[in-house]
């Protein structure tokens, strides 16, 4: 691999809370919104649930030496909510325990902890008084972030807010495919607003209580939407994605003002009566990073669907002539691999917004079949393409500070369940033995070489 990286460049691994802990009814913790939506007959694959998963809340010494192995110097990790607050408003100080023994042991290890507060794991209480459809939910986020602050701040640098907030609003208030599982236009719009300003409450009543050193920021998922022809039609189709799944997010974040085009989108199905005068200056409260999750683009028709996720549509199920939808690889999981598409994500996000923030991809991996050997070659080419594109972006201009890989470990993945794997380290969730992939040993080698003069 030609590309190199200045010295400083942060080469990682993440996870999540509700995706690796387990112990779902441990040491106090309360029910999620995962858990509750997990027990529904048939909204997860399988029927799995967030038990066992990677057994990591009891297992976590064993998974951070996996870190000192892999040569990482910086782990993303969330924390769960309602481990913390299993009402939305009660202390459990057992899980604040948890999280400063994992801290510690990351510092013990010489592993920068960056800290995300919310990845999608709401406290069912607050669902049930509304949940992310309710302003409060985003003055209890608020709340919560600053309690986590006053606990672990005198170990954690780096603050993510919020991870996602484009699935949490749309597939799990908009299309019901993700918890907690609602099917509601004006809900999932609601939903998305007070995501934000969840966020931007959340940086100041950190940043009052901040250390001169903390860094506050967010993690968006940017899935650049590519029209299948030069209509103008799929064009127009291809600019309203780019609007509900980007720039609904970014305009308000680092543009100063609301998508243009959102309500047009949407003209009977919401009054945007939410929206309060105070809001946007809340909302783009400034930023020390901003995190993209990368893993695809889509192609986008003018033209009825049948499958909700739009990573996954096909000719089939967009009933359009197969000339019009190009023939790109895909991986296990049917995402279409094309690491360009990273490039001109974080190239766009530069262009667009003049003085965005420094930006860290915090996840972008991938899911093969499993070899009996675990060697997987095809991550690696994955890996090492996506790892090129960053490299050419940061050429471009972009002011690029680090690269982490989802995910150290197999874990639940979502409405999907244990079906796919994404792990640089694989677990057998019968016995929780974890057996490095070919992956973890190139990565780990990839890092080393990163290093040396």
């Amino acid at each position: 691999m030609t590309t190199s990286f200045p010295p400083g460049f942060r080469w990682g691994v993440a996870t999540s809370a509700f995706q690796i802990e387990g112990a779902t009814t441990a040491d106090g913790r309360g029910p999620s919104i995962w858990d509750t939506f997990a027990a529904v007959p048939g909204a997860v694959a399988g029927g799995d649930t967030g038990e066992p998963a990677a057994d990591h809340y009891h297992r976590w010494p064993d998974d951070l030496d996996l870190l000192t192995g892999l040569g990482v110097d910086a782990y993303r990790f969330s924390v769960s909510w309602p481990r913390i607050q299993p009402d939305g408003r009660s202390v459990e100080r057992r899980g604040l325990d948890f999280y400063r023994r994992l801290v510690e042991g990351l510092r013990e290890r010489g592993i920068e902890p960056f800290l995300t507060l919310y990845h999608w794991d709401l406290p069912q209480a607050l669902e049930d008084e509304g949940g992310w459809r309710s302003r409060d939910t985003a003055s209890r986020f608020a709340d919560y972030a600053a309690l986590v602050h006053a606990e672990l701040g005198d170990l954690v640098e780096h603050w993510t807010t919020l991870n996602e907030p484009y699935p949490c609003a749309v597939a799990g208030y908009g299309e019901g495919r993700h918890a907690p599982g609602a099917r509601e236009g004006d809900g999932a719009l609601a939903a998305a607003h007070h995501l934000l300003l969840g966020h931007g409450l959340a940086v100041r009543a950190m940043r009052a209580l901040a250390l001169p050193h903390h860094q506050f920021g967010i993690v968006l998922n940017q899935s650049p939407s590519v029209p299948v022809t030069d209509s103008a039609a799929d064009a127009a189709a291809a600019a309203r994605q780019d609007t509900l799944l980007r720039r609904q997010f970014t305009d308000p974040l680092f543009g100063g003002r609301y998508a243009p085009g959102l309500p047009a989108m949407f003209d009977g199905v919401s009054d945007f009566a939410f929206r309060h005068d105070e809001d946007l200056s809340i909302i783009g409260e400034p930023l020390d990073y901003l995190g993209v999750n990368y893993y695809y683009r889509l192609h986008v028709a003018d033209a009825p669907h049948r499958e909700p996720d739009p990573a996954l549509r096909t000719v089939t199920d967009i009933g359009v002539d197969t000339t019009r939808l190009p023939d790109v690889p895909r991986t296990g999981m049917g995402w279409p691999v094309e690491p360009e598409g990273l490039t001109e994500a974080l190239v766009g996000l530069h262009n667009r917004y003049p003085g965005l923030p420094p930006v860290y991809i915090t996840e972008n991996g991938c899911v093969y079949a499993d070899r009996s050997d675990f060697a997987d070659y095809e991550r690696i080419n994955f890996l090492g393409d996506h790892i090129e594109a960053a490299g050419a972006a940061a050429a471009a201009g972009v002011d690029l500070r680090g690269y982490f890989c989802w995910s150290l470990l197999d874990n639940f993945e979502w409405a999907h369940g244990y079906k796919h794997r994404f792990g640089l380290v694989h677990v057998d969730y019968a016995t929780q033995e974890r057996t490095p992939r070919a992956s973890y040993r190139w990565y780990r080698d990839f890092i080393t070489a990163q290093r040396t003069p």
